[in-house]
């Protein structure tokens, strides 16, 4: 019997607008519609589907808009304008409304839709079910101001990550350095009067301490690995995981090789060459659960369609179904049945039943 599986970072909206991918159909059909283009660097290697996931037994997920506004000259793609921004999220929100439409998703947005969506994965899976998906902004710069955050809260947007690479205007993220602000501040204060979730993975080490001195509410880190085993920016040190342990936080794993293994080169290295597999992930939220003296705060937030496929993920996964070789895994480390469950799925359940109770 397979276990439930809820993945915590899925960029799917972005895959289906910006990578032009149809993810209703299987990854195996996606890869082969993408045989010959190289415009974008996992063409043809493809691993996230609908199907797919369904196969993998991931009946949740934390799904994203994401839309990155930049000021002229910058080295990062992104919108030139917040308002453009904002209108790439809404057309993604668009694409997850026609899911739903069709019966491949369904939204949920509040404590009664989870535990109902719960029970059927869990009671009565016949493979058809719809997966369940709560909304996640990865970086904030689509919020014009600070009214857009109600807007998209009536949306059903339950998460916000307030910065994603570089500078933002909430704040700052991977790869660059500063505060929140009084813009941040701004932000946080609403994200706390509408009860949603602080997503801290991406922020600066400045920006995610001063984040969480000013926010009071339910934090989590939806995919993010440790400093201790992989040194980059990126990835959160000792001292970070422990604070957000103390916070009730869970932090996703994530499957991005060259957050999984020192020395990788991005576009150069090959997870194969470089030794890469799933084992790996599992340093990573073992870390974690050693850090906190128990299995409560690890979860999975594999971002496996993150801008990358088979050629920077473990490469002992083929497609997000092989997911279910980390029960197995866990099980060789020493973890027991009800670690293995909270780490694939309730850990993060429990987070939900707490935030929105």
């Amino acid at each position: 019997m397979q276990n439930l599986i809820f993945d915590a970072h899925l960029d799917l909206s972005m895959n289906a607008l910006e990578w032009n991918r149809d993810l209703t159909q299987p990854v195996y059909a996606l890869r082969e519609r993408e045989e010959g283009m190289d415009d974008k660097p996992d063409r043809r290697n493809s691993t996230v589907s609908l199907p797919e996931m369904r196969k993998g037994n991931i009946g949740i997920c934390v799904a994203t808009q994401i839309a990155r506004y930049v000021k002229p000259g910058s080295e990062i793609p992104g919108w030139n304008s917040q308002e453009q921004a904002w209108a790439q999220t809404q057309g993604q929100l668009a694409w997850y409304r026609a899911m739903e439409d069709r019966g491949e998703m369904v939204q949920i947005h509040n404590l009664d839709l989870l535990r109902s969506h719960l029970s059927r994965w869990e009671n009565q899976n016949d493979g058809n079910l719809p997966i369940g998906y709560i909304l996640s902004l990865e970086g904030a710069d689509s919020m014009v101001n600070v009214s857009y955050v109600e807007k998209a809260y009536q949306n059903g947007l339950r998460a916000i990550g307030p910065a994603h690479y570089g500078p933002g205007v909430y704040a700052y993220g991977t790869n660059s350095e500063g505060g929140i602000g009084a813009k941040g501040r701004e932000l946080l204060s609403e994200m706390e009067r509408l009860n949603m979730i602080l997503d801290a993975t991406h922020l600066c080490d400045e920006s995610f301490w001063e984040a969480l001195d000013h926010f009071k509410g339910h934090v989590w880190a939806s995919h993010n690995n440790c400093r201790a085993l992989v040194p980059h920016n990126r990835q959160f040190s000792d001292e970070q995981i422990k604070v957000l342990i103390e916070r009730g936080a869970v932090i996703g794993g994530a499957f991005d090789a060259w957050m999984l293994k020192p020395g990788w080169i991005l576009r150069k290295s090959n997870s194969r060459d470089e030794g890469v597999y799933l084992k790996d992930v599992i340093d990573h939220i073992d870390h974690v659960c050693q850090l906190a003296g128990n299995s409560l705060h690890s979860g999975i937030g594999t971002d496996l369609d993150g801008g990358y496929g088979t050629e920077q993920s473990p490469a002992d996964l083929d497609t997000i179904a092989d997911l279910q070789k980390i029960p197995d895994l866990l099980q060789q480390r020493g973890y027991s049945e009800e670690d293995i469950d909270n780490i694939m799925y309730k850990n993060w359940i429990r987070f939900l039943e707490k935030a929105w109770g």
